[in-house]
């Protein structure tokens, strides 16, 4: 327990404590720790914490606490909260590399609420944890800035978050994020592996590059023992992006698109997976039930380039390229049969790049492939002519 330090007061002066006048004291600020420039801070990310804000907000940031109304939950008939926590992962050292903050935010937002899109919950707020050697209001302006992007694509208020600093812990130019989000769905709504049926169809949805999983391969294979400048030439592979670009592309949201289809076809899309670490092929099967398989017709996608780059690089075969990118499919939805043209067509027009991808078979709750050799065909045709 702290000791408690009593300051009295005798015939009005103030008697301070006896070690206030020996000298050589340490301030917060000089133990590494600027409250003022976290203040600084704090009035930086207003404007940006503000667009983000929907009618539910109550307060405002500043408090102890991030205040949201959730009196539309009584029109449901069982509303269920959703929560979903992430975090960037080694990506963000690809942005120090580029000093390039402002998308990393996109990236955070996106890993937690495309995750709790798969029950069918709408997100509805967001708080983060941003921790640093060294507080920087400008820098951390620039994240947060990122992190209303990502909000807003998503739909959900930023109501809330922390800013630590870390002297002595971290570096000062070191920084990491995490965040997470909560949502709400009416239990007659939700989706899940018990909704899925034989004979559902697969429907993809094309991801905008490696999202935020599997770079401390893809750092290892592409980045390490390159100079800054060999990472930012552009690469006609790449369709004229550098790696260094094409690495950093944030994480797509797919939450607006996905929660149409839900709204306007309702009992039409069953399950779906959003594809992180473990890919394909550790991801889908998470939305399957263990009497179900899925088949997957490998070659029936696009891929960005960035990804067989990579793959390429760290001279992956398909098996482990399944299991470790989302190779183009950033989701995966088992759809009704007699719904899949609706569906697509809502996801099209809602700006998805969307794909049919394979069905729902009986099984034991596995990922099969179809033609899995087709998934770097055209590499395999270049060898040979090499």
């Amino acid at each position: 327990m702290t000791d408690r330090v009593q300051v009295a007061i005798t015939d009005g002066e103030t008697k301070w404590p006896s070690w206030t006048s020996q000298g050589g004291g340490t301030t917060y600020a000089e133990a590494g720790v600027d409250t003022a420039e976290g203040a600084r801070a704090v009035d930086a990310i207003k404007d940006a914490v503000h667009r983000t804000y929907r009618s539910e907000v109550r307060g405002d940031i500043g408090g102890f606490g991030g205040l949201f109304s959730i009196g539309a939950a009584k029109q449901m008939a069982d509303p269920i909260l959703v929560s979903g926590t992430d975090g960037v992962g080694t990506k963000i050292q690809l942005a120090k590399l580029a000093n390039k903050h402002n998308t990393v935010g996109i990236d955070l937002v996106a890993m937690c609420v495309n995750d709790i899109l798969a029950t069918g919950a709408e997100p509805l707020f967001f708080l983060d944890y941003i921790a640093v050697g060294k507080l920087k209001s400008d820098a951390v302006a620039e994240i947060v800035s990122g992190i209303a992007d990502g909000c807003e694509m998503a739909g959900c208020a930023l109501i809330g978050g922390e800013m630590a600093e870390h002297p002595g812990v971290m570096d000062p130019n070191e920084y990491d994020l995490s965040g997470f989000t909560v949502g709400i769905v009416d239990r007659p709504a939700m989706i899940g592996p018990e909704r899925v049926q034989d004979g559902d169809v697969l429907i993809g949805l094309a991801s905008s590059g490696l999202h935020s999983n599997g770079y401390s391969l893809a750092r290892k294979v592409c980045t390490e023992g390159k100079t800054l400048y060999e990472l930012t030439i552009a690469q006609d592979e790449l369709e004229g992006d550098s790696v260094l670009d094409a690495l950093l592309e944030p994480t797509r949201i797919y939450v607006r698109s996905i929660r149409a289809a839900l709204l306007q076809c309702p009992g039409a899309i069953h399950s779906l997976a959003h594809i992180t670490g473990g890919g394909i092929t550790e991801n889908l099967n998470r939305a399957l039930p263990n009497t179900l398989d899925a088949e997957v017709r490998v070659g029936s996608w696009n891929m960005p380039p960035i990804l067989k780059w990579v793959c390429r690089a760290a001279r992956l075969n398909e098996t482990e390229a399944l299991k470790t990118f989302n190779m183009g499919l950033g989701m995966i939805l088992a759809v009704a049969p007699q719904a899949v043209e609706e569906v697509a067509q809502i996801l099209a027009d809602a700006g998805e790049e969307v794909y049919l991808v394979g069905q729902v078979v009986p099984g034991t709750g596995k990922v099969l492939y179809e033609d899995k050799d087709q998934l770097f065909v055209e590499y395999v045709d270049e060898d040979e002519e090499e």
